[in-house]
């Protein structure tokens, strides 16, 4: 199973705000034994929006959308997600009822009355409007849910959709719940290690026929890393695998053989889970 990430918001691309639900997706991700196969950055464009959801409805993959599910002008998702999935935008029943719930505590907490049919109220509604047959997220931090869609069954699977806000402090424990509550199944238990040697003054090119050879040999993925400037190894290349602890090993074992065998320079080695 293939996990991606949709993040949404003319802010990041501007440079206006800095995405930090890349590295924290990587993170909870890797708790979990499992990696970030891809990461769509789009602004709030409604086109481009819809185009990204039904490409992951279609994937057969679990993708996490961040921003653009709240009920200002410039939040498009919801309204996306109704389009790529041919489905009518409706009152979700459990998330009209949190919704009520929080602006409910929100009124006591200033001391006022709760009045639902009150004309922000309502409007706050807007955001349990969700393609009709989605399920809901829950978000521990002000009740208001995040939802899910499923795409329909292609021969590479049924691609779904779990759509979060934008706000770090919301969003993060909602995928968090996802994971747990949904994708169990797809936890790694035993997760993947990278082993990895510095080697100096090669070129890629050089290289290129070891690394052919070990992913034909063993099941693993080979990665080189070049770099021209660091300060200690300077033009030097990082060259590794990555696999199980059953058989990164023994790749990487014939990976420094391969390298003795061209007599390259070689630096330290490195191992990471």
């Amino acid at each position: 199973m293939n996990f991606g990430l949709i993040i949404i918001g003319d802010e990041i691309l501007s440079g206006r705000r800095v995405d930090k639900h890349l590295a924290k997706s990587i993170e909870l991700l890797a708790a979990r034994g499992i990696g970030v196969a891809y990461a769509d950055y789009v602004g709030d464009d409604p086109a481009r929006i819809t185009a990204l959801i039904q490409k992951a409805l279609a994937s057969g993959d679990i993708v996490f959308s961040f921003g653009g599910i709240g009920a200002t002008p410039d939040d498009y998702t919801r309204q996306c997600a109704a389009v790529a999935t041919g489905k009518s935008l409706t009152l979700h029943p459990q998330a009209k009822r949190l919704i009520e719930e929080r602006m409910r505590d929100v009124a006591q907490e200033q001391g006022q009355p709760f009045e639902p049919a009150r004309e922000d109220n309502l409007h706050r509604l807007q955001m349990g409007f969700f393609p009709q047959g989605c399920d809901i997220i829950p978000n521990p931090y002000n009740k208001i849910p995040g939802f899910s869609c499923n795409g329909a069954l292609t021969p590479h699977g049924q691609g779904r959709v779990h759509f979060v806000p934008g706000f770090p402090v919301m969003a993060w424990p909602m995928v968090g719940w996802v994971l747990e509550n949904q994708c169990s199944p797809y936890f790694n238990r035993q997760p993947n290690i990278e082993m990895a040697i510095i080697v100096m003054g090669t070129m890629e090119a050089t290289l290129t026929p070891l690394m052919q050879a070990l992913e034909r040999d063993f099941p693993v993925k080979v990665f080189s890393l070049p770099s021209v400037d660091h300060p200690t190894y300077g033009k030097h290349i990082e060259l590794g695998v990555k696999g199980s602890p059953d058989i990164a090993p023994q790749a990487f074992a014939a990976l420094k053989l391969g390298l003795a065998k061209l007599g390259t320079q070689n630096g330290p080695e490195t191992v990471r889970k």
